[in-house]
């Protein structure tokens, strides 16, 4: 039960139906919902980029969430482990 408490942090790349569609406003209130931090951006390539820190838990919930959006649709996520960063507070969208 305790590893499923540890925090975490990924980078994740979405790839889809993801810009102009609300994910990263969707993102955003996901993230404050469940209790994540990190950032959301928009990317030139027509993907959206984000560093997501919680547990698995809380970060799996943001994700699925997202697939909730009306207009959005995930076709493909790349996935990175990175370093908690244990100062982090909050989750924001850069721009």
């Amino acid at each position: 039960m305790l590893g499923k408490r540890k925090t975490v942090r990924k980078y994740i790349r979405f790839y889809g139906d993801v810009q102009a569609v609300g994910f990263r406003y969707y993102a955003s209130k996901a993230a404050d919902l469940y209790g994540a931090t990190g950032w959301v951006r928009n990317e030139f390539d027509g993907s959206v980029s984000m560093e997501i820190q919680g547990t698995e838990r809380q970060i799996d919930d943001v994700i699925a969430a997202l697939g909730r959006g009306t207009y959005i649709q995930i076709d493909r996520m790349e996935v990175k482990s990175l370093e908690p960063d244990p100062d982090e507070r909050g989750f924001r969208v850069r721009y």
